[in-house]
C-alpha cells in the first residue's frame, strides 16, 4: 500500500510540476504578446506623426525645402505652412519629452528638425515666431541646447533661462 501511495504522490507531483511549466509558458507567451502589441501601437503612433509631417511637407514650398531663399511674397504665402511645421516640431519634441517617441525615431526626427531649421525660410519663420510669441518652449530649449540634448531627460536637468 505504501508503494501505491508513493506512486500516486509521484504522479501528483509530476502533474503539478507540468502544470507549473505550462503556466510559466502561458505567462511568458502573454507577456510576449503584450510587448508585441505595445510595439505595434508605438510604431503606428510614430508612423502617424511621420505621415503628418509628409503631408505638411507636401504643402510646403519646394524652394523652402530645398534651402532656396523665398521672395517676400513667396514667404508670406508659405508662412502658414511654416508655422504649422514649427508647431508640429514642438509637438514632436514634447512627445519625446514625455517618453512617447522611441530613441531611434527621435534621433531621426531631431536630425531633420536641425537640418530644416537651418534652411533660410524655416529660420526666418522661426525667428519671426519667436519674436511674436511666447509659445514653443520645447523648441526654444532644444535650440538653446544646440539640438544636442534628449528631451526625454529634461525633467532631470532643468533648463537655464535666457
Amino acid at each position: 500500500m505504501s508503494e501505491t501511495t508513493d506512486i500516486v504522490s509521484a504522479i501528483g507531483s509530476s502533474i503539478s510540476a507540468f502544470a507549473a511549466c505550462v503556466t510559466a509558458i502561458g505567462v511568458w507567451y502573454a507577456r510576449h504578446q503584450l510587448k508585441t502589441s505595445r510595439d505595434i501601437a508605438q510604431l503606428q503612433f510614430e508612423d502617424a506623426l511621420g505621415k503628418e509631417y509628409r503631408e505638411l511637407a507636401g504643402e510646403l514650398s519646394k524652394k523652402a525645402l530645398m534651402g532656396e531663399y523665398l521672395s517676400d511674397s513667396e514667404y508670406e504665402e508659405s508662412f502658414d505652412e511654416l508655422y504649422r511645421y514649427i508647431d508640429l516640431t514642438n509637438e514632436q519634441i514634447s512627445l519625446r519629452e514625455r517618453g512617447r517617441i522611441t530613441k531611434e525615431v527621435w534621433q531621426n526626427w531631431m536630425d531633420g528638425i536641425n537640418t530644416n531649421m537651418k534652411l533660410p525660410a524655416f529660420s526666418r519663420a522661426w525667428s519671426e515666431i519667436k519674436d511674436r510669441s511666447l509659445s514653443f518652449q520645447e523648441l526654444r530649449r532644444l535650440e538653446r541646447e544646440s539640438f544636442k540634448s534628449d528631451p526625454k531627460h529634461w525633467h532631470k536637468t532643468p533648463a537655464t533661462t535666457n
